[in-house]
């Protein structure tokens, strides 16, 4: 058999090949695939995604697709969040309009975006701890100084009195601020709890409510312990916000026809994602001693005055009297949270 002949027996035997499987002879890179039906479905491929189900044709399985798919989910991510995050601060009733009338795929959902900003405001809050509040160790330390400086006043005092009677009051004042010392130096350096009071006569008016007294004895008896359940529960519970918050909103527009459950629920979460970043912010500015802190106070309620008018065409009229009863119904929802917290936290 000539060279000639050869050769062209291989390329009938390629094209035949071709013929009953069209990627024959092609290079298929390791971990790659190419299927002509979805591998979640079953569907029929046609393009590069399931019309079905909606799953990628082409399923990539090498290490370097893994960490491709990754970054995608992080850009994509982050390429929705720059979208979002502009209009939820400068434009809310936009933003809650265009995700209730299907104009979705621009924007983070309102619940991706909630459970992100709670996430991030509690890592604001783990990392900043130290500097927003004192710790317990540092709190008892200026309690002992305070106790130290009044033990001077007082044995200066002392020194000066001639009235036994007064010299016997003060030698008792003397003796409690040692033991007050004392003990304060105890729990500091053994890591034990520290009883606010003698008793619990103070707080029986609340054994008519159990639940609340427990809370309140816990409180007393551990602050430490009960400022970490406190924060814990509040991460927990966090979602808790939105279904109290929606009824409180209804009553604004109670019977209406055009607006329903489900728009004041997406209007709620958006608003609450934007008061949560707030809080960040204003735990970052705090920290570095901004001066006109205490104006962020107006942010809220202009943010909800903007976010009413967009989100349900109101007149500014309209939109400011709501405004006026949201800002109230928000602090009511607010303290309802707080009294879940502090009831699971006592539990």
């Amino acid at each position: 058999m000539s060279g000639t002949e050869t050769l062209g027996g291989m390329a009938e035997a390629l094209a035949t090949a071709r013929a009953v499987e069209p990627t024959a002879g092609e290079h298929i890179a390791p971990g790659h695939t190419h299927e002509s039906a979805c591998l979640n479905c079953g569907t029929a491929l046609v393009g590069s995604h399931c019309h079905a189900c909606g799953q990628a044709a082409h399923v990539h399985r090498t290490l370097g697709a893994f960490f491709h798919d990754l970054l995608h989910g992080v850009f994509h991510f982050e390429g929705k969040i720059w979208r979002t995050l502009p209009l939820l601060a400068l434009q809310p009733g936009k933003l809650t309009r265009e995700y209730i009338d299907g104009r979705r795929a621009s924007y983070v959902s309102p619940i991706a975006l909630f459970l992100f900003c709670v996430f991030l405001m509690f890592t604001t809050i783990n990392s900043l701890g130290s500097s927003l509040m004192p710790s317990s160790a540092t709190a008892m330390d200026a309690i002992a100084e305070q106790q130290r400086d009044e033990l001077k006043a007082l044995e200066a005092k002392r020194a000066k009195a001639t009235d036994p009677a007064q010299i016997a009051e003060i030698d008792g004042d003397i003796i409690d601020a040692k033991a007050s010392i004392e003990g304060l130096e105890k729990v500091k350096n053994n890591d034990l709890t520290f009883n606010f009071g003698k008793d619990d006569t103070d707080i029986d008016g609340l054994k008519s409510s159990p639940l609340i007294y427990k809370a309140v004895k816990v409180w007393r008896d551990n602050p430490s312990l009960a400022l970490y359940k406190v924060q814990t529960y509040s991460y927990k519970l966090s979602w808790a916000l939105i279904p109290i918050s929606v009824p409180f909103l209804w009553l604004l527009f109670p019977f209406s026809r055009r607006f329903g459950l489900y728009d004041h629920t997406v209007f709620v979460t958006y608003s609450l994602c934007f008061m949560t970043l707030l809080a960040v912010i204003t735990m970052l500015l705090a920290r570095i001693g901004t001066p006109w802190l205490g104006l962020l106070a107006l942010v809220p309620p202009l943010h909800m005055l903007v976010q009413l008018r967009g989100a349900y065409n109101l007149s500014w009229f309209g939109a400011w009297w709501r405004t006026w009863f949201l800002s109230m119904f928000a602090f009511t929802a607010l303290s309802l949270f707080a009294v879940l917290i502090l009831v699971e936290a006592g539990g």
